[in-house]
């Protein structure tokens, strides 16, 4: 079983076409122009409105920051991921000041998100965990270190036991992602 990983600190933000932020790509699977996939970390920097992506599920939570309200939700640190449908654009509205944002869309496929707080069996042919702190991600009889806010994934992985261990031992703040077709 291989594994990837990506940290947002070794990716250049690129600025949205609306000047209200900025996004760190980390993944586009299987393939950058047609995705089925796509996981980044992004700043929003003023008050304005999502870019709308139809037939898109998204994911959405604070990473740092105060938070933002999304139509009638209110998003802050600690609080798990908003699923959402993608082509309603919402306008975000930040709580106080500038906030970072972890972000999953789904366009093809299955998608589950949930918290990195247990062991995972893959039986998917995709799986991934994020860390917003950074940790310990053991699979099988290995071990590979993560920092903060990074991005660890595997295709086709072993049906192995996955443990993710974080600073404060809960996985509180890491999700495990697992993506199958439809």
């Amino acid at each position: 079983m291989s594994w990837s990983k990506v940290s947002a600190v070794d990716v250049q933000p690129q600025a949205w076409t609306n000047n209200g932020g900025t996004t760190r790509e980390l993944l586009a699977w299987p393939h950058a122009h047609d995705w089925s996939l796509r996981v980044s970390v992004a700043r929003v920097e003023r008050d304005g409105p999502f870019s709308p992506f139809p037939g898109v599920h998204r994911w959405l939570a604070v990473i740092a920051g105060a938070g933002l309200r999304l139509f009638d939700w209110s998003q802050t640190a600690g609080d798990e991921p908003l699923r959402f449908d993608g082509g309603l654009a919402p306008e975000a509205e930040l709580i106080k000041g500038p906030t970072d944002v972890f972000n999953v869309m789904e366009r093809r496929g299955n998608l589950e998100v949930e918290p990195a707080s247990h062991v995972l069996l893959p039986r998917t042919p995709w799986v991934g965990l994020f860390t917003v702190e950074g940790g310990l991600l053991e699979h099988g009889h290995r071990a590979m270190p993560l920092a903060p806010r990074t991005l660890a994934w595997c295709e086709s992985p072993a049906p192995q036991s996955c443990v993710f261990t974080g600073p404060d031992a809960t996985g509180s703040h890491a999700w495990w992602l697992t993506w199958s077709p439809e």
